[in-house]
């Protein structure tokens, strides 16, 4: 395998660090600048943030140029992972838009629904959401509860999702909704546009055990949308699901670039922290641990790059994305605790009173969350086991 870039690839490169090196805000590469952390100051930033990242044309950079993108290929989509988690970007408010719900309205969106979204989902003028999960319905989708039923040209939605990114900022949403009940969780599902603006929509932030509000609570009460904001056709959700999820093919990219630099930082902090005099790097268990964390970290991303190969050779991504999934949701849990654990009764301290950067505390405990949202570990071991390793499926009761 050759994991060598082409002169026009390191071209795309050379060109995106240096946009990011003029529009990242004064003192973000150095570590120095704070991001607003209310609500309010928070989501203006964000909002900032990606309209320039669309004026510069670094936003959707997969999506085709007459719709505002760079046509990029899916190597330039790893480069642009890997510049973006080298300097820790601010993160896309509008990611589900841009990366799952832009794509699929593309891909099978209707004309009137690429004209009236496709250029606001791009700068920022219309923030997305996805409403997926509910209280009962988190690893296995097919069992959603939230209804449709059809008045007229409009559906009437009546349910309530849960766990919904940056539902908060949100205008839209895209939401999958029973429509008819035939008998198989699967069937009978149907994938609206909604705004989430109306009086039937209820949003409620949760707060996160690391002291976070980025997901929230959504309450659909007789909550209306006209019939040409169904994606596909009546009763066709799950397919158009799929689809939506398909093109988060990214995803698992941007965590393997940021636990490269995740190590780094790591390295960072045994160089800085002291006991007894000596700093923590020069303990010889201390560099036994960090030797270990460097050889998975190298491992995971070699791994990557292999699964990356064959999707290129195949036109698609393949189950292999869950190895991808699994591993770095769990390496990113164990190298967060072993920060931890270095600090010592240190640890315990919260915010401006920590000892070294807060964010490792604020990121260990977000760390929990990787392992379940996207699919949770459980649910990646069943396709490594069935769809690569070809055991048998787990018996239904």
């Amino acid at each position: 395998m050759d994991f060598s870039f082409t002169p026009e690839e390191e071209k795309f490169r050379d060109e995106l660090r240096t946009w990011l090196e003029v529009n990242l805000p004064a003192g973000w590469i150095e570590g120095t600048y704070v991001m607003p952390e209310e609500d309010a100051a928070k989501g203006a930033f964000l909002r900032e943030w990606q309209h320039k990242l669309s004026e510069g044309g670094w936003a959707g950079i997969s999506w085709p140029k007459e719709y505002g993108g760079r046509g990029a290929s899916l190597i330039e989509e790893v480069i642009y992972e890997q510049e973006m988690a080298r300097v820790k970007a601010p993160p896309v408010l509008n990611i589900i838009g841009t990366a799952m719900v832009g794509p699929t309205l593309l891909q099978i969106g209707t004309d009137k629904q690429k004209e009236q979204y496709i250029h606001k989902i791009l700068n920022g003028e219309e923030i997305w959401c996805q409403g997926y999960s509910e209280p009962s319905a988190g690893s296995d989708l097919a069992a959603i509860q939230t209804r449709a039923v059809k008045q007229g040209e409009n559906w009437i939605i009546n349910g309530q999702k849960t766990w919904t990114s940056y539902a908060h900022f949100a205008d839209r949403c895209f939401v999958l909704a029973r429509t008819e009940d035939t008998g198989k969780k699967h069937e009978g599902i149907t994938a609206f546009l909604v705004d989430i603006h109306q009086e039937g929509v209820e949003r409620q932030t949760i707060r996160s055990i690391n002291d976070k509000r980025d997901f929230n609570e959504m309450f659909f009460d007789n909550a209306v949308v006209h019939e040409s904001d169904i994606v596909g056709e009546v009763n066709d959700g799950w397919r158009v699901g799929l689809i939506l999820l398909s093109h988060e093919r990214v995803g698992v990219a941007r965590q393997t670039f940021r636990l490269q630099k995740l190590f780094e930082e790591l390295l960072d902090l045994t160089k800085n922290l002291k006991r007894n005099g000596r700093p923590l790097i020069q303990d010889p268990i201390v560099r036994q641990k960090l030797a270990g964390f460097r050889a998975e970290t190298r491992a995971l991303l070699l791994n990557y790059y292999r699964h990356l190969t064959e999707t290129i050779r195949n036109g698609r991504p393949g189950p292999e994305g869950s190895i991808d999934k699994l591993n770095s949701s769990e390496l990113s849990q164990r190298i967060l605790s072993f920060a931890i654990s270095l600090q010592g009764e240190s640890s315990l301290l919260w915010k401006e009173d920590a000892l070294v950067s807060p964010s490792w505390q604020q990121d260990y405990l977000r760390a929990y969350a990787h392992t379940i949202e996207g699919g949770t570990s459980e649910i990646q071991k069943n396709i490594i086991a069935e769809r690569i390793l070809g055991l048998p499926k787990d018996i239904k009761y």
